[in-house]
């Protein structure tokens, strides 16, 4: 846990302080007001110049006033997502966190938002800052960046720890080339802990930390039959049709609720030791959060668990013929775009060869099946050092006890840092469950931002206090990077962590 005396707790304080000074005087929302009018969206060719000049206009000048110095890097895979790499070396000696933000947001979809509020432009309506990017992940960037330099200041210009950065612009398109980057980079990006914000907390009330991510595999199905559809008068009844073919293949997949039927792609069975992480964790309850079927999915789970530490697989979308101006006839081919969402210890690198065979052997030989994207899961184990050390940190600044997630029921390129840079991975996510990323009317809300501001102080002044401690007592315990199922030892750190709160 952080280690605090009494002079080094009123300095601490004062870098809190300092870091909700920067919400409660308007600079927070002016840097996001300046940020989110970058139109960034990776997704549209035509925004290259935008994502290249979020990096040189805003974000290498914000680090070089922290006293970072900078350089862009060109991505072979995808040329309008460039990277940045940044440095702030105090000495080669002390311990280093690598810290990891992504400039780039979805569509922005202008003609969808509600009335009076609009993607590029910060609107402010009670608590919530609307605006594409200010969840995902520009206001969660922004933060961090911000309660870094109030911590700069509290220690007048000395962290007590080194810093690197690894900024992309290509997260929202599935990452291109931040694997390969940070492979060649690897000497360049090495630190002793990887400390992140994105995605969301539990709930808006209350702070959280994921230590990975579930992975993801996306993959079609397609039914092509036939050249050309066929009069569905002429022919109906005697010609396969593909949708339907389609629509009973996907079936064999799930069951009537939802839950995998595919043996090969469901994980192996939830741990002691998770169940008990996420026993006090409730999902949803937001304003605006989507009612939960509580009949859907895996029996015997809770919703939670359905979400954190269990497999999920999804219809994204489902095409035959023309669905906007139908005709009366036979389609000859019908599509549907599939997602896995997995957990630590499923088979995804089969997953193709798994889908495969459970459909021929109930009869859908005629389904062909594509694997189109992949990401890994990945999960720290919850005994590492700093699982403990940043709980504390957090219970401490806040006064409450965060939520502790395995993993994030969604996926973030954490593998690229867990297994490519061998680093134990914790994110702080400063969003919340019904932010709307992705879609119109994404927002922030202000109060989380201000308590992430002083969370992030606290968490970045602690590091100058116990990094070299914590570093320290990992080699010293051989502690590696285990993406495990988290069998093992979580409930230990869960105790460990409630004795740390309760001394605090």
């Amino acid at each position: 846990m952080p280690s605090h005396t009494s002079d080094n707790a009123r300095q601490r304080q004062e870098a809190i302080d300092r870091a909700h000074a920067i919400y409660d005087s308007g600079r927070l929302l002016d840097d996001l007001a300046r940020r989110l009018s970058f139109r960034t969206e990776s997704q549209n060719e035509a925004q290259a110049a935008a994502l290249h000049a979020y990096l040189t206009e805003e974000i290498a000048p914000t680090l070089s006033r922290l006293g970072f110095t900078s350089r862009i890097v060109a991505n072979s895979a995808v040329e309008r997502a460039p990277f940045l790499i940044a440095e702030r070396i105090e000495d080669p000696a002390l311990p280093t966190v690598l810290t990891y933000g992504h400039g780039d947001v979805v569509r922005g979809y202008d003609d969808q938002w509600r009335a009076s509020l609009a993607p590029w432009r910060v609107t402010v309506q009670k608590d919530r800052w609307y605006g594409r990017g200010s969840a995902d992940n520009k206001g969660q960037h922004s933060i961090n960046f911000a309660a870094l330099g109030a911590v700069l200041q509290a220690r007048r210009g000395k962290l007590g720890y080194n810093v690197k950065v690894i900024f992309e612009m290509g997260e929202e398109i599935g990452s291109p080339g931040l694997d390969e980057i940070c492979a060649a980079e690897r000497e360049a990006l090495s630190a002793d802990v990887f400390i992140a914000s994105d995605g969301p907390r539990v709930s808006a009330e209350r702070p959280t930390v994921f230590l990975g991510s579930r992975g993801g595999v996306n993959f079609d199905l397609t039914v092509d039959l036939r050249e050309g559809a066929h009069h569905s008068g002429n022919w109906g009844g005697v010609l396969r049709n593909p949708a339907i073919v389609l629509a009973h293949a996907i079936a064999s997949l799930v069951d009537h609720r939802g839950a995998i039927v595919v043996d090969g792609l469901r994980p192996p069975p939830i741990s002691d030791a998770v169940r008990h992480a996420l026993s006090d964790i409730e999902l949803g309850g937001d304003e605006n959060a989507p009612a939960i079927d509580p009949e859907w999915g895996e029996p015997g789970l809770t919703p939670t668990e359905r979400v954190i530490a269990w497999n999920s697989l999804e219809v994204l979308a489902f095409k035959a013929g023309n669905p906007d101006a139908p005709v009366n006839a036979i389609p000859p081919v019908a599509r549907a775009t599939c997602q896995l969402r997995f957990v630590v210890g499923t088979d995804s690198a089969r997953a193709a060869e798994h889908l495969s065979a459970h459909l021929a052997r109930h009869g859908f030989a005629d389904v062909q099946v594509s694997v189109t994207r992949t990401a890994a899961a990945t999960r720290l184990d919850p005994e590492d050092p700093w699982v403990d050390w940043v709980l504390s940190s957090i219970a401490t600044t806040s006064g409450k006890k965060p939520a502790l997630l395995p993993n994030l029921g969604g996926t973030v390129p954490n593998d690229v840092f867990a297994d490519t840079l061998g680093l134990p991975t914790l994110w702080v996510p400063h969003s919340y469950p019904a932010c709307s990323q992705h879609a119109p009317n994404e927002h922030l809300l202000g109060s989380v931002a201000r308590e992430a501001l002083g969370l992030m102080a606290g968490i970045w002044w602690d590091l100058g206090e116990d990094a070299h401690r914590i570093a320290a007592l990992r080699s010293a315990r051989g502690t590696h990077v285990a993406h495990v199922c988290a069998s093992a030892t979580a409930s230990a750190a869960a105790a460990s962590f409630a004795a740390a709160a309760l001394s605090h």
